[in-house]
């Protein structure tokens, strides 16, 4: 009877074993789909506030992989109030990405963005600061579970949860939708530290661009405040050549590469 029992567990453990790293391999599927060297992208941010007001800010966005991992820099353009507004974010494998801001209206030097300020607001949106380098987030980071297998918006997908191994970082785990065929994540459910959903992200909009299938829109909505922030992409572009000296403070400071 023991043996039998011993084999039993065993079993269920293999199981689950494979269900971890069958779950693993499928988010790397899913932030590695695209190859590209670069991407630079002009996108049109639609910040809804819970009295349903919309204002609109246009962004530059550039990322670009380097030896340590993913590169990004957004760009301020409109309106008057936040032009000039920079943010880079630099990954580092298995530990938080490196951050900094430059504000024109505070002037000096970039500032640091500090690992703890990463559940802070994007610049007044519905995005955090780590929301913005997610998309980026190394899956190393996370222990993934495989929950189940269903359909959204009629297309099968996985539904796998994902733990944070840092048990400071913002979100308690993340719900992901990862299309089984295109391998899109096409929506996370994003809980706190006391396990309630506060956040949802859905991709509204899939586009055929230089041969790769690109998000074109993404929302992301604050489920308490009632409140969304939409990004629609109108320009975007693989492979396009991007200087290193963008990914530097010194950009930021003054926008020249």
């Amino acid at each position: 009877m023991k043996k039998i029992i011993l084999l039993t567990v065993l079993f269920y453990c293999t199981l689950f074993a494979h269900s971890q790293e069958d779950a693993l391999s499928i988010v790397r599927a899913s932030r590695d789909r695209i190859k590209s060297e670069s991407v630079s992208t002009r996108s049109r941010m639609l910040i809804q506030d819970k009295n349903g007001t919309v204002t609109e800010r246009l962004i530059d966005q550039y990322s670009k992989e380097g030896p340590n991992g993913n590169r990004a820099v957004i760009v301020f353009q409109q309106p008057a109030s936040v032009r000039g507004v920079r943010f880079l974010t630099m990954e580092n494998p298995n530990s938080s990405d490196d951050r900094w801001i430059f504000l024109p209206a505070l002037g000096g030097e970039p500032a640091r963005i500090a690992a703890s300020d990463g559940s802070k607001s994007f610049q007044g949106t519905d995005f955090s600061n780590d929301d913005i380098s997610s998309a980026h987030r190394s899956a190393g980071l996370d222990n993934h579970t495989l929950l189940r297998e269903e359909n959204l918006n009629n297309s099968p997908c996985y539904v796998i949860q994902s733990v944070p191994k840092d048990s400071s970082y913002q979100y308690s785990k993340m719900i992901q939708w990862i299309d089984k065929q295109t391998k899109v994540t096409m929506k996370v459910e994003l809980y706190n530290k006391a396990g309630v959903l506060v956040k949802n992200l859905e991709i509204l909009k899939l586009q055929e661009v230089q041969g790769r299938l690109a998000i074109m829109s993404t929302k992301m909505t604050t489920v308490a405040d009632k409140t969304s922030t939409t990004l629609n992409v109108e320009m975007i572009k693989y492979d396009d050549p991007i200087p290193d000296s963008v990914f530097t403070r010194q950009f930021l400071k003054t926008g020249r590469p």
